[in-house]
């Protein structure tokens, strides 16, 4: 299931691509994902206690906001987080591909919601009641959002919800 919409919203593009989202926008969106996937990251760490590619590339994402790091390097390291969540159990595997999504917001802004989307899944799959777990990853993840993009993302959690298996709904 995509979790980009088809046609791209001009506020998650860069002013210099032609969109809206100033640089400071864009590097608080991937400070927001970067906060979704450490809350869960425990539920990784349980299943691969000794393995760094997490954290590393949530580190390599800061290194892309302090423009340390390239845009395409950022974009590739998706893939390796992504990676590492694979023949894991559903909560380590999702917060892998929150990691995926959150580096990959250098890339592309809108990743930022899946990054969120992924950290709340992971927090249904560990937790006994999974409708409790949803609402309280979404609530933490909402009170983490700064002020600045504040509105624009709970804009964007409403309008794509629906591909982002409704966990932000309510």
């Amino acid at each position: 299931m995509p979790i980009l919409p088809a046609v791209r919203d001009p506020r998650f593009i860069t002013i210099r691509r032609g969109g809206t989202l100033t640089d400071g926008e864009h590097h608080l969106l991937a400070e927001w994902a970067i906060a979704c996937v450490e809350h869960v990251l425990p539920l990784f760490a349980a299943e691969r206690p000794d393995d760094p590619v997490l954290v590393d590339t949530l580190d390599l994402t800061r290194a892309w906001i302090r423009g340390e790091v390239p845009m395409r390097e950022a974009h590739q390291r998706a893939f390796v987080a992504n990676a590492a969540g694979k023949g894991l159990p559903d909560p380590a595997r999702f917060t892998a591909l929150a990691a995926g999504q959150a580096v990959a917001v250098a890339h592309v802004p809108a990743h930022e919601l899946g990054a969120a989307a992924y950290a709340i899944r992971a927090a249904m799959a560990a937790a006994d009641g999974a409708e409790a777990a949803r609402v309280r990853e979404r609530d933490w993840q909402r009170a983490q959002l700064p002020g600045a993009i504040r509105d624009l993302v709970l804009d964007d959690q409403r309008l794509r919800s629906a591909i982002c298996w409704n966990v932000f709904d309510g």
